[in-house]
C-alpha cells in the first residue's frame, strides 16, 4: 500500500504554507491581538484561496476534496497560527453537514458568506459564535459558550478531534523551528546554546515526537474519511500523539527562550497558548486515553501487525 502524499496534495499544501507565511506572520497575530482579532481582509484572502469551500462538493461551489486534504490544511493553519475560525468551519462543519445530507448552507460557506461552528457536549465553546463570550487562553480565539446543550454526535467529535490533532502539529513545527532559530542565535559562556549536548537532546527528543504523530494524523484522516470502524480509535490515537508532541515542543521551546519564553515580547507565546487551548479542545487528553485503552484492552480492536495493516 503506498502511503505517501500526491504530488498535487503536496503542492496544495505548499501553496497554503507559502500564503500564510507572507501574509500572517507574528507581526500580523501582534496586530490582531491589539485590534480585536479579526481582519476582514485575512478571511477574504482564505476565501480566494478556495479553502473555504475545499471539503464542499463541487455542485454546491466548492473543490470536493477530503478529510486528508482538510488535514493537511489544518497543520498548516497550525503552522501559521491562524487566527480566523476556517478550521472550525470548513473542516468541521463542513464535512459533519455533508454526512448529514444537509446542503442549505454550503455554497454560502464556500462562498466565505456563512461561518459556522458546531458545539459538542465535550466541546459547547465555539469559535466566532453567537452567545455568552468566553476568555480563552489564546487571546486570538474569540469564543462563545453555545446556549444549548451541544450536540451528542460521534462522527462531529470525531472531525473535531481530528482537526484539532492536524493543528496541533503544525504548532508543533513552528514551535521547534523557533526554538531551533533561537538556540543559534543565543550565547552561553561564549557559543550558541544549540552547541549544548543536552540542549540537543531535548530538541531532537520533540522532533521525534512530532514526526512519529504526523502518520498517525494522516491514518486517522484517512480512517474517518473511509468510514472505517475503527475510525474513532485512531482519531483518539492522534489526538493524544499531537498533544503530547506540542506540549512537549512548547516546553522545550520555552526552556530555549529562557525566562523571556514565558512573556508577551517572545513571538513563541501566540503558538504555545494555542496548543495550551486545543490540547483541550474536543476532548482532553484522557477522555481520548480512555477511548484507546477501552478499544485495545476491551478486545474491540486486537493489537498486532496481521490487524493493524490489514
Amino acid at each position: 500500500m503506498n502511503f505517501r502524499f500526491s504530488d498535487d496534495q503536496l503542492t496544495l499544501a505548499e501553496s497554503v504554507r507559502d500564503y500564510l507565511a507572507g501574509t500572517h506572520g507574528p507581526e500580523v497575530l501582534r496586530r490582531l491581538d491589539a485590534e480585536g482579532n479579526r481582519d476582514p481582509a485575512i478571511w477574504q484572502g482564505l476565501v480566494d484561496m478556495g479553502l473555504t469551500g475545499l471539503c464542499v462538493p463541487e455542485e454546491q461551489g466548492g473543490l470536493g476534496m477530503g478529510l486528508l486534504e482538510a488535514a493537511l490544511i489544518a497543520a498548516e493553519c497550525g503552522r501559521a497560527c491562524l487566527a480566523e475560525p476556517l478550521v472550525d468551519t470548513a473542516f468541521v462543519a463542513v464535512p459533519w453537514l455533508v454526512s448529514k445530507g444537509e446542503t442549505a448552507e454550503l455554497a454560502a460557506i464556500a462562498a466565505g458568506t456563512r461561518k459556522v461552528a458546531l458545539p459538542h457536549v465535550l466541546n459547547p465553546w465555539v469559535a466566532d459564535g453567537e452567545g455568552k463570550p468566553l476568555q480563552s487562553v489564546d487571546p486570538l480565539r474569540n469564543l462563545v459558550r453555545f446556549p444549548a446543550t451541544g450536540s451528542t454526535d460521534d462522527h462531529l467529535l470525531n472531525l473535531g478531534a481530528l482537526m484539532s490533532a492536524a493543528q496541533l502539529l503544525g504548532l508543533a513545527d513552528a514551535m521547534l523551528n523557533q526554538a531551533v532559530e533561537y538556540a543559534k542565535i543565543r550565547t552561553q559562556f561564549g557559543q550558541p546554546v544549540g552547541a549544548f549536548q543536552g540542549l540537543k537532546h531535548q530538541l531532537s527528543s520533540c522532533a521525534v515526537a512530532v514526526e512519529f504523530a504526523k502518520p498517525v494524523v494522516w491514518r486517522a484522516a484517512q480512517a474517518l474519511q473511509d468510514g472505517a470502524s475503527s475510525a474513532p480509535l485512531h482519531v483518539s490515537h492522534a489526538k493524544l500523539a499531537a498533544t503530547d508532541a506540542a506540549i512537549q515542543t512548547a516546553e522545550v521551546a520555552i526552556q530555549v527562550h529562557g525566562a523571556m519564553g514565558y512573556t508577551y515580547e517572545v513571538d513563541l507565546h501566540f503558538w504555545m497558548k494555542r496548543a495550551w487551548a486545543l490540547a483541550g479542545a474536543w476532548g482532553d487528553r484522557s477522555y481520548h486515553y480512555k477511548r484507546v485503552d477501552a478499544a485495545v484492552l476491551g478486545g474491540s480492536q486486537p493489537i498486532g501487525p496481521e490487524h493493524t495493516f490489514a
